[in-house]
């Protein structure tokens, strides 16, 4: 530890101050444990044909995404929640080692005859755990950096986990497929283990164990059964649509039931003693209104990662991998205008400018996507995606920054994880829309092409 003849030198003026080598060695473990985090989401898709001739179970492969997806985003109110109550550190480092350890057995799916299920169930159930573990990671971390730099600081490090976790997103993809051709799928898993060693040791001798803002504090057990009653059938409903459509039976009695638990999650929050997501902070209106554009953030975010790559494939008659590089200007954009926004924040210390160019950027790039048509031409394509990702990225530090810094100091792993949570539920409901809105106009075109 650096020291004075006044004692230790620290060189951040957040409400946990760091030394050097503390903020070097924290920030070290939590950049490591955010790049797993965001490459896992990603680097499956590549290895998706040969972990199916490995362990068969091609009717079930989708719940491998699916259960990651449910668990992380059930995860990241929890324990953001739970952070607030009984400090960071725990819980973060307990995130990066569930993630870690999921990774090995994920790796090994299939060669674990004690686990009394097939290879196939084996990875799912891992890749649960998996996203568990990544919900700590994403839950907390943001909290962490709000905890450690003064608002003026945070701009410019949310800007850099922002386009960390763009720039892992991107190389995911290129990871899994070199990773799986030169070695086996199971390295896509095995590679988090190394990287989180290294993220689990700087963070335990550096990262300093925050004393908890309130102690003595009620779990919301309630509360946590319920957010789960409700998150788990909504994300369950809303991934089916697709492929069931609104009115099967797979759909709407799920969501019926979830609409039942937000009604009851509601009533137990505004009764409880520590809620998990304190009502009274929608009273705030920038809380309010960051969660709403969070939510819608991830609507357009998804729905356009998702459909136009089908769009480029089907009408432009692009292959696989040229609509996958067609889309590397929206993910490059992002990194673009996360680097420049949490500068430009730190900077001047305002981020209202920010919250209005990138809405404009990513409003004026979805009239240009719906402007799309069987002669668009690739350059089209491409100065669009990086119109939105521009956008993208300049919004997403925002909603972060803005809510951190109304949020009471000993809720600020709560507001955090509001924004986060949304972003995700509404990332879900995009997908579901947007896919019914496909599949609805295709058999549409179809009916009419084959009367024609």
């Amino acid at each position: 530890m650096t020291t004075t003849p006044d004692g230790p030198h620290y060189v951040t003026s957040g409400v946990v101050r760091l030394t050097r080598p503390q903020l070097i060695g924290t920030m070290l473990g939590l950049l490591l444990a955010a790049s797993v985090a965001a490459i896992d989401q990603t680097i499956v898709g590549t290895a998706e044909p040969r972990i199916i001739a490995t362990l068969s179970g091609f009717d079930r492969y989708p719940w491998v995404a699916t259960l990651y997806m449910l668990c992380s985003t059930v995860g990241v109110p929890i324990f953001a929640s739970l952070s607030d109550q009984f400090g960071r550190k725990p819980f973060f480092m307990g995130g990066v080692f569930v993630f870690v350890l999921a990774s090995a057995l994920c790796g090994a799916a299939g060669n674990l005859p004690m686990i009394p299920l097939d290879g196939m169930g084996q990875l799912i159930l891992f890749r649960g755990v998996q996203g568990l573990g990544a919900g700590m990671i994403t839950g907390v971390l943001f909290s962490i950096v709000g905890d450690i730099f003064s608002p003026k600081e945070r701009g410019k490090y949310q800007g850099l986990f922002a386009a960390l976790w763009g720039l892992s997103s991107i190389f995911g993809p290129t990871l899994g497929g070199w990773l799986t051709d030169h070695w086996s799928w199971r390295a896509c898993f095995y590679v988090n283990v190394p990287v989180g060693i290294v993220a689990l040791t700087a963070l335990y001798f550096e990262f300093p164990n925050m004393k908890p803002r309130r102690s003595g504090t009620q779990l919301d057990a309630s509360g946590f059964a319920l957010l789960i009653a409700t998150v788990v059938p909504l994300l369950l409903a809303l991934t089916w649509v697709p492929q069931h459509g609104w009115g099967s039976v797979w759909v709407w009695p799920p969501l019926v039931f979830a609409g039942a638990m937000l009604v009851a999650f509601v009533f137990n929050e505004s009764r409880a003693a520590e809620p998990i997501i304190p009502l009274s902070f929608f009273s705030d209106p920038i809380i309010r209104l960051c969660s709403i554009c969070s939510f819608i953030l991830g609507v357009g975010m998804f729905g356009v990662i998702i459909y136009l790559p089908l769009f480029m494939q089907g009408v432009l008659g692009v292959s696989a991998t040229q609509s996958g590089n067609l889309l590397t200007p929206l993910l490059m954009g992002a990194v673009v205008g996360s680097i420049i926004g949490g500068q430009t924040i730190s900077r001047t210390g305002e981020y209202k400018p920010l919250g209005i160019i990138g809405s404009i950027l990513l409003a004026m790039a979805m009239s240009l996507f719906a402007r799309m048509h069987d002669d668009t031409t690739r350059t089209y394509v491409v100065w669009s995606m990086g119109l939105g990702g521009l956008g993208m990225g300049l919004l997403q530090p925002v909603y972060t920054l803005a809510v951190q810094n109304v949020a009471p100091r000993d809720r600020m792993g709560s507001a955090t994880s509001s924004t986060i949570f949304f972003r995700s539920i509404g990332s879900t409901i995009g997908v579901a829309v947007f896919g019914s809105i496909y599949s609805n106009r295709l058999a549409s075109h179809m009916k009419e092409a084959l009367t024609n």
